[in-house]
């Protein structure tokens, strides 16, 4: 009988490589607090919502 004894160690190295793609760490500085998200979407909502800048009035005569 032939027993291959490299197969437990690429199978252990590949798991681990699968398991890292599958569950990625998350990169520092990248979670989002939900007021901070919340308070941006209202100042974006502030801005489209209030009336333009009132343009100087050109005198034609």
């Amino acid at each position: 009988m032939v027993t291959d004894r490299t197969a437990p160690a690429e199978t252990t190295a590949l798991a681990a490589e699968v398991e890292g793609l599958l569950e990625p760490a998350e990169p520092d500085g990248v979670f989002r607090d939900t007021r901070e998200c919340a308070g941006g979407l209202v100042l974006a909502g502030l801005l489209l919502v209030s009336p333009p800048t009132p343009r100087p009035k050109t005198e034609t005569r």
